[in-house]
Parts: C-alpha cells; sequence; structure tokens
C-alpha cells in the first residue's frame, strides 16, 4: 500500500492545503481577468516575502518557480517525519516549461534553464545529493509522477517519495496557448455548451509518499494507469482511447457505485471536455460525479495534477463532492453527472482523470483515510 502522509499546495489563494481547500469549498476564484485572456497569477510580493522567511541568504537567486516548489515543498516536509536527505527517499520534479522565461535573456548557457538542473537546485537547497527524478509530460506531468513514485514505492526500490509540480506563466507559454486560440476572456465554463477555452494558472503542489505493509490512518494512493494514444500532437482522440484504456486499468475490480466523484481534467477546452465525456461514459462511469478545478485555479499545467490530487483528497476527507463553477447547460456529447453544486459523500474513493498534448492520458485512484 501506498500513503500519503503529508501535502501542500502553493496557489493565488494560499500557501497552505487548508487555505486552498477552504477556499475551493467557499467557491472563491483566483481567475481574474488580464489582457484578452483570464489567469490566476501568484503574487510576486506575497511569494518573496514567504520565501524570504525560509532563505535568508540570497533568496534572488532563485527564480519564481523555484521559490514556489521550494516553499511548498518544506511546508510537506514540515508536517512529517520524513528525512528528505535519506538514501531510500527519492524527489520526483514534475514540470511542462520549468524555467523557459530565462530563454528571453538569450543566455542559453544559464545552468537553470534544463530541468534536471531545476530540480537539482531545488534538491540541493534541502541539502540532497541524491539524483532527482524528473517527470515532463504535458499536462499530465503531476498525476504521472505521483504515479511513477507509487511504482518506484510499490516495487521496494525506494522507502518515501516526495513529488513536487510547479508552473508559472510566462510569455512563452502564454503566447503558445494564445496561438491555438484556446485562452478564454471570460472565467471558464468546463462542460457547458457556452465555453470558450481555457484559463492558465499557477501553483506548486507536493505529495508525500510512503510505502506501508500494514493499514494506516492516512490516505491512500490505490491505482494508477498511464496510456498514450497518439492521436495528435494538441487534439485529443475523438473517440477518447487513452483516456478510456486509463480510466478502465484504474478503476479494474471496482464497481462504479464506489467512486464518490470523478475529478476530471475539466479545461473548458471545445475538445477536451468533449473527449472526456466520451472516456468516462464508454468506461461506464457516466453515473459518477464530474468535477473540474479549473474555474477556481486556472490550468496550473505541470502542477495540476498534484493539486487537484491534493484537493480531490481533501474532499474525501470532508465528505464532500466538489462542483463545477460556472456550468449551466450540457455543452457535451454524453450525458456525464456534472456535480454543479456543493455536494456532500460517504463514499471512500475518488478518481483523479487528466489529459494532456501528443495523446497523452493519466487516471489513479484515491482511497480516503481514517
Amino acid at each position: 500500500m501506498v500513503d500519503i502522509i503529508s501535502n501542500n499546495i502553493v496557489s493565488p489563494l494560499g500557501f497552505s492545503t487548508l487555505q486552498n481547500y477552504t477556499a475551493a469549498k467557499e467557491g472563491v476564484s483566483a481567475v481574474k481577468p488580464f489582457d484578452g485572456y483570464c489567469a490566476a497569477y501568484i503574487d510576486n510580493q506575497l511569494l518573496n516575502n514567504a520565501f524570504s522567511d525560509i532563505c535568508a541568504q540570497n533568496p534572488d537567486n532563485y527564480t519564481k518557480v523555484e521559490k514556489a516548489a521550494i516553499l511548498s515543498l518544506k511546508s510537506a516536509l514540515n508536517n512529517c517525519d520524513v528525512d528528505f536527505c535519506h538514501p531510500k527517499t527519492a524527489f520526483f520534479f514534475s514540470t511542462t516549461k520549468g524555467n523557459v522565461e530565462l530563454l528571453d535573456s538569450g543566455d542559453f548557457n544559464n545552468r537553470n534553464i534544463h530541468l534536471w538542473q531545476t530540480a537539482q537546485k531545488i534538491s540541493k537547497f534541502f541539502g540532497n545529493e541524491n539524483t532527482p527524478i524528473v517527470v515532463s509530460n504535458a499536462c499530465i506531468s503531476g498525476l504521472s509522477a505521483m504515479i511513477s513514485a507509487a511504482r518506484a514505492l510499490k516495487s521496494k526500490r525506494i522507502d518515501t517519495a516526495v513529488v513536487t509540480g510547479v508552473d508559472m506563466l510566462s510569455k512563452f507559454i502564454v503566447s503558445g496557448f494564445s496561438c491555438l486560440k484556446a485562452l478564454s476572456q471570460n472565467p471558464c465554463r468546463p462542460f457547458d455548451i457556452e465555453r470558450t477555452g481555457l484559463n492558465l494558472g499557477e501553483a506548486a503542489a507536493t505529495v508525500v509518499m510512503r510505502r506501508t505493509e500494514n493499514d494506516s490512518k492516512y490516505p491512500k494512493y490505490v491505482s494508477g494507469a498511464i496510456h498514450n494514444d497518439a492521436y495528435h500532437i494538441s487534439s485529443p482522440s475523438k473517440n477518447a482511447e487513452g483516456s478510456y484504456r486509463s480510466l478502465c486499468d484504474a478503476t479494474k475490480g471496482f464497481i462504479p457505485s464506489q467512486f464518490a466523484f470523478i475529478n476530471a481534467h475539466g479545461t473548458s477546452t471545445m475538445y477536451n471536455d468533449e473527449m472526456e465525456s466520451v472516456a468516462i461514459s464508454r468506461a461506464g462511469l457516466q453515473d459518477v460525479p464530474v468535477n473540474s478545478l479549473k474555474p477556481i485555479f486556472g490550468h496550473t499545467l505541470g502542477a495540476a495534477g498534484l493539486l487537484e490530487s491534493i484537493l480531490s483528497i481533501g474532499a474525501l476527507q470532508d465528505g464532500a463532492v466538489l462542483p463545477v463553477m460556472n456550468f449551466n447547460e450540457y455543452g457535451v456529447s454524453r450525458k456525464i453527472n456534472i456535480q454543479s453544486s456543493l455536494g456532500s459523500t460517504d463514499k471512500q474513493y475518488a478518481i483523479k482523470l487528466i489529459s494532456g498534448f501528443g495523446g497523452c492520458n493519466a487516471a489513479a485512484v484515491f482511497k480516503k483515510g481514517e
């Protein structure tokens, strides 16, 4: 079994999991209008102040990506008894773009540009000399890192895994999604007939996972699966093959009535939401409540799978089913069970579903702790 013994979220809504979960439950959104698009940005001054509290010497030597990741990692470690520097503790780092904005300077030899260098810098902040494991697989990076960590734990190659995901917005990222005509000028509306695109967001999130031979009080990672249908470089498969297979593999041995909800990717783009409705329906999970957290946090890229898994676990612990904000009318072909208002549950399991560019898809099942 794999326990999730600690976690943290750093986002525009707060620098702790409790702050973020409370905001999500109360329907508070970090998404705000900017020049032609809506997004959720972390306040630079607040982040710098919080980082200065844990890094008194040379805090300016760290980028926004690194500051947020270190702050999240430290907060998660403070809440558990894990030795981050132990040889049997592995650090998994997930991101889609890392410090990509440093390329604007034209300094291609900058030692912070490569993802492995960023991961190493974050790890060494804590005195950890172990080689980090970098997972960069488009928007499923965060959940992919969790699944990879769980596999390493179950194989007994390591005893503990610390998984941190982070992405901050840059001109490169915003312009890229803009070129795809995927950004909305309004707050996003997952699965709604009036949806016009996604909102981007910034976040860092961390989970600490530990293999255990006995039952425990902690929430659990139960199972996970990753499938790539290689349908298109940016468009999802019309028959949702990869997402469907991920769902089927992750939920093997379960029946639909065991699940409290499915936390979908729910980007609010025309094709992603349609594809997920097909996958959920094909997998026989059309009656399970479906939600999305994108209207609250925006699409946080390499942090999304972690942030949304943490909040889904928090909802399970709270006996709650978080809703899809801004949803009014079905805009997908399959009649899945969209959760449009805050609900309650006494069920013990939830599903996290996510997809990304290049046809990558992932799903995981989590169990409530005692």
